[in-house]
């Protein structure tokens, strides 16, 4: 699953793409990444989508999408359990930046990453003619502002989805608890049996077949 707003006047010029994911640790629902180039002026107030009020992230989440250029990507429970968690986050960064990049004219300058490990040579997909090796960034997320985008972007994309994911499956509290081990999500899965978004591979989903 991908979505995008493509933007004019980068033409051939080179662009550098941040990007980051949400959503490595939680029991249930997709990995989410987000890939964002910055607009002109500036967004004030991006950071680390961690350390924003709910509400704070939200109004910059709408601020970005309408004003930049963004693409996500989206893994969902049974490619976790296939690939394991980093190879899933390291396909949605990629598929993300495809996406965007795909978009605009030109090839990106640098492709910015939240954390210390680049999909370089272990995602297959990843297109290192055309998007380089990737920079990776411990902390990127906070130091930053395309990666904070991207951060923002891939938070808020994937928290509407469990909202929505809820609807059908309301006993497991995810409209809260994003998917997250939660007591209530752990009381819940101990009484109703896991989901097809639930990842099977996690230890607390797996060990249920052990009780």
């Amino acid at each position: 699953m991908f979505a995008a707003t493509p933007k004019a006047g980068f033409g051939a010029e080179l662009f550098s793409v941040g990007v980051d994911e949400a959503g490595r640790g939680p029991l249930a629902g997709p990995v989410v990444a987000g890939a964002v180039v910055l607009c002109k002026p500036a967004i004030e107030g991006l950071d680390d989508s961690k350390k924003l009020s709910a509400k704070r992230r939200a109004k910059l989440d709408i601020v970005i999408r309408e004003q930049c250029a963004w693409a996500v990507g989206v893994v969902d429970a049974e490619q976790i359990d296939r690939l394991n968690i980093l190879g899933a986050t390291l396909l949605a960064m990629t598929q993300a930046v495809e996406r965007l990049t795909g978009l605009l004219e030109g090839r990106p300058d640098v492709v910015l990453i939240d954390g210390n490990i680049s999909p370089k040579g272990r995602c297959p997909d990843w297109r290192a003619d055309l998007w380089g090796d990737g920079r990776p960034i411990v902390g990127g997320d906070a130091l930053e502002p395309a990666i904070s985008a991207a951060s923002i972007v891939a938070k808020e994309w994937r928290d509407r989805m469990m909202i929505e994911a809820a609807l059908q499956y309301p006993q497991y509290g995810w409209e809260r608890n994003k998917g997250y081990g939660t007591r209530d999500h752990m009381i819940a899965l101990r009484e109703c049996g896991p989901t097809p978004l639930h990842r099977k591979s996690f230890a607390p989903v797996a060990q249920l077949g052990l009780i």
